[in-house]
C-alpha cells in the first residue's frame, strides 16, 4: 500500500506500514522534518517562517519509507529557494523541494527621514526585528557599523539599513594637506603631501608631494600610510 505524503504542494510517495500513521499524519511528520532542519541552519536570535513550492505534477518517485532533508552545496536558505529531500528507505532518489524561507531577525531601523550624504549615528537609528531575507544584501545589525559613516541616499523613517546605504564619510578630500607615513621593515619616514582625491579612514588615496611623486596609501585620520 503507498500513501501519499501532500503538504503545501509537495506530494511524496511514502510507504505505509501495519499501524502507520494516517496520509495527514505522515504529512504533518514529514513537514515538520523539513521545518525542523531548515531552523536547525539559524541561530537563536532569528525567526524562521517557510511556505512550500509546487513539485513538478510529472515527477514520479518510488515509494519511500523514511526521508531526509539536506542542504546541497552553494544553496542559501533565504527567499526562494529549494531544499534536497531524500529517500533513505524503500527507494532511492532525491528531488530539490522549492520553497520560500522567510527569515526575520533584529537589524539596525532609521527613525527618521535621512538626506543623502548625512552621518549618521546611534541617535538615528533603533533595533527591530525586520524580514531580513527581503533582499539578498545584508541588513545591519550593530550600532558600531554606523561610526564614521554617512548616507548614500535619501532613507525613509522605518527603512531597514543595509550595506548599500552607508559608505565611509571622508576624512581628506582633493587638495587637502595630509601626513605621509611611509611604513618600511624596522623604520618610518614621514613627509608632506596633498591628497589627489576623498576618501575615509581604511580607503586607499593617492598623495602628490611637493616633488611631484605620487604615492599611494591607507587613510587613517589626516595621515596616509604608505608600506614599502
Amino acid at each position: 500500500m503507498v500513501a501519499a505524503l501532500a503538504f503545501a504542494g509537495f506530494s511524496t510517495p511514502v510507504a505505509a506500514r501495519p499501524g502507520a500513521a494516517s496520509t495527514a499524519s505522515q504529512a504533518d511528520s514529514a513537514e515538520a522534518l523539513i521545518e525542523d532542519f531548515v531552523r536547525t541552519q539559524f541561530g537563536p536570535q532569528y525567526r524562521v517562517e517557510l511556505r512550500f513550492g509546487q513539485l513538478n505534477p510529472n515527477l514520479k518517485l518510488d515509494a519511500c519509507a523514511r526521508i531526509e532533508p539536506f542542504l546541497s552545496p552553494g544553496a542559501r536558505l533565504w527567499g526562494r529557494t529549494s531544499i534536497g529531500v531524500r529517500c533513505l528507505e524503500g527507494a532511492n532518489w532525491s528531488v530539490a523541494v522549492p520553497m520560500t524561507v522567510a527569515v526575520f531577525g533584529p537589524a539596525l531601523v532609521t527613525n527618521r527621514p535621512i538626506p543623502p550624504n548625512t552621518a549618521i549615528s546611534e541617535a538615528d537609528i533603533d533595533v527591530q526585528e525586520v524580514e531580513l531575507s527581503l533582499e539578498n544584501r545584508p541588513a545591519l545589525t550593530d550600532p558600531a557599523e554606523l561610526e564614521g559613516r554617512m548616507s548614500t541616499r535619501a532613507l525613509s523613517a522605518g527603512q531597514t539599513l543595509r550595506d548599500y546605504h552607508l559608505r565611509v564619510m571622508p576624512t581628506v578630500r582633493p587638495g587637502d594637506p595630509v601626513r605621509l607615513r611611509m611604513i618600511g621593515q624596522g623604520f618610518v619616514v614621514t613627509a608632506e603631501g596633498s591628497a589627489m582625491a576623498s576618501a575615509g579612514n581604511g580607503q586607499a588615496v593617492r598623495v602628490r608631494t611637493p616633488g611631484g611623486k605620487v604615492m599611494l596609501g591607507t587613510v587613517n585620520g589626516r595621515t596616509v600610510d604608505v608600506k614599502l
